[in-house]
């Protein structure tokens, strides 16, 4: 009698757990679907308006160069006559590059023409000359390391796939300062024993995608090995990256994310699967979900920096699902991420305008590939 109850009491608790396990796997929230958002001409125009209105804006400007004598106080367009415009050197660099992709996408767009002549107005080779001059300063050897670099590596990489005369002229132009970039990756990669893993400009795993994309571009052998033996170095024996701290309350990179993009590039697909099962396993569940990161003022230089961790987040997520059909849900997962932020990017502050428009653009264009 004693066992048969034992056996009773043991047969409830487990029809109880097996309810109990039911009842989680209903409760699991379903993934909802959101509308796919489309780079299209309007929405071109649109975005093309923020480096116009910005690039040829002096102040207010924000330098960071160390200065070595009082020789050094110069006017923004003055030290740097290419990439003076929209607040600092890098979104500068990156306003080039999205009026460059719209005009390849769109060739139809508003004004191409004007936007052309501004394009061979900055990136003369007299004016690329002078930003050499600059980086080859003594105290400005490390400016803008890494995150400027790889913006610069990716405006020169859409002007070398972009099928017109006036990309070979802008490109030739370019070529100096592409050049240089390039040697001091190179030269950089062998002395950073540990990579920065921030969601800011920093970021390591960033700067290196950007910068790889260029390489195999135009099959620069030298910097994608350096790159490529850097990057493993650093990462490949990552394991359970905690997505759950992000973001932090300025980034506009996710950490994880761009880690997982860079070696999305570099691993044959069978190693990067087998990678990503150990650096972040949850991605691969369907119902896998992600919060957007919610802005409270967009007025604020640094608050919105998380309209732009949306827009990043969106592209590495699409970049990580491409080719892999078992983790096809993370595009819809992108997709929130962008229709979030897009609306506030066009007629928003200078905090965010000058700078935002290039995110959504790449974010945009990633998914629609």
């Amino acid at each position: 009698m004693k066992y048969y109850v034992i056996f009773l009491f043991v047969l409830v608790a487990s029809c109880n757990n097996s309810k109990e396990e039911k009842k989680d796997i209903v409760k699991t929230p379903k993934l909802e679907i959101v509308e796919k958002p489309v780079l299209n001409l309007e929405q071109a125009n649109k975005l093309a308006q923020l480096p116009l209105h910005c690039m040829d804006t002096e102040y207010p400007n924000r330098l960071g160069q160390t200065l070595g004598s009082d020789a050094d106080l110069k006017s923004p367009k003055t030290l740097h006559p290419a990439f003076y415009g929209c607040f600092d050197w890098h979104s500068s660099v990156h306003g080039h590059w999205s009026l460059v992709r719209l005009l390849k996408t769109f060739p139809e767009l508003e004004s191409a023409e004007s936007v052309k002549e501004k394009l061979l107005k900055s990136i003369s080779k007299e004016n690329i000359l002078t930003e050499v001059k600059f980086f080859d300063d003594e105290n400005n050897k490390s400016f803008e390391r890494t995150y400027g670099w790889a913006w610069l590596l990716k405006l020169a990489e859409e002007l070398h796939t972009w099928d017109e005369p006036i990309a070979r002229e802008l490109e030739s132009n370019l070529q100096p300062l592409t050049d240089l970039i390039i040697e001091k990756y190179i030269e950089f990669m062998p002395k950073l024993n540990y990579p920065l893993r921030v969601g800011t400009h920093p970021n390591t795993a960033f700067g290196l995608s950007f910068a790889f994309d260029y390489a195999q571009t135009v099959n620069n052998e030298p910097l994608k090995t350096a790159i490529i033996n850097r990057a493993k170095y650093f990462y490949l024996e990552d394991k359970d990256c905690p997505m759950s701290w992000e973001p932090s309350g300025s980034d506009f990179l996710s950490p994880c994310l761009e880690e997982a993009v860079l070696m999305k590039r570099l691993l044959p697909k069978e190693e990067f699967k087998t990678w990503l099962d150990s650096f972040l396993p949850q991605l691969k569940h369907p119902n896998y979900t992600l919060e957007v990161g919610l802005v409270s003022d967009r007025t604020d230089g640094q608050l919105v920096h998380l309209d732009g961790v949306n827009f990043s987040r969106a592209w590495s997520l699409n970049k990580i699902s491409e080719g892999l059909p078992e983790y096809s849900h993370l595009k819809n997962i992108a997709n929130m991420h962008i229709n979030y932020s897009l609306p506030s990017i066009v007629g928003d502050s200078y905090e965010g305008g000058h700078w935002l428009g290039s995110f959504a653009i790449y974010a945009l264009s990633s998914a629609n590939n």
